[in-house]
């Protein structure tokens, strides 16, 4: 089957800002489908140039129902002025690291802060399913930041400063338990260490 008989939920496609309603955001809302953007790119160097790209952003559709090559071309084309060309997404996460060059050293990095969606698409899930190492970092830095022992504690803190962290922690809590335990046992092994050496030095 060729590719433009293909038909999938999930489409790419790019846009450059020369070219583009300046009020991008606002015309794919109108469409209702959930949809994902990188931050502009306006740092891509062309290799055989040394010049810098064209400032564009990649895009992704998540449809309800299957899509045809054609349909997506039209819709991207039509809407947003973009080139007609459009991809199957085969990998969210390597989607995502694209989006960012959260993989490749070599380009110009990105910012999470500056990805966009709407029309109901769940960046913070989207976000922490294919970003998990990074936020368990952060959850370790919290833990060890705040000298939490308690899992409540570290439950409260995530409840009131980040839903991201708490979905996280929910997620993977026998992981996050177990590190708290640990912590808590290695806190009493020293307070127990330093009476003993309190008591030997009396």
């Amino acid at each position: 089957m060729g590719n433009k008989e293909q038909r999938s939920n999930k489409w790419a496609f790019i846009f450059y800002k020369d070219s583009s309603p300046a009020d991008y955001l606002r015309v794919l809302d109108e469409l209702h489908v959930p949809y994902i953007l990188s931050p502009w790119h306006d740092q891509d160097v062309n290799n055989d140039t040394g010049e810098i790209k064209k400032a564009h952003k990649h895009g992704a559709f998540f449809f309800e129902s299957l899509k045809s090559y054609s349909q997506v071309s039209n819709l991207v084309n039509g809407y947003l002025n973009a080139p007609k060309h459009v991809e199957i997404v085969l990998s969210p996460k390597g989607m995502y690291d694209y989006f960012v060059h959260a993989e490749n050293t070599d380009k110009t990095p990105y910012q999470i802060e500056d990805i966009e969606c709407g029309c109901g698409f769940e960046l913070d899930k989207f976000l922490m399913e294919h970003n998990t190492n990074e936020f368990i970092e952060n959850v370790i830095d919290v833990i060890e930041e705040n000298d939490f022992v308690e899992f409540d504690d570290l439950v409260k803190y995530a409840r009131n400063n980040d839903c991201m962290l708490l979905k996280l922690i929910v997620d993977k809590t026998f992981f996050f338990t177990k590190l708290l335990d640990s912590r808590r046992y290695s806190l009493r092994r020293k307070l127990l260490n330093k009476e003993t050496q309190e008591k030997n030095d009396t």
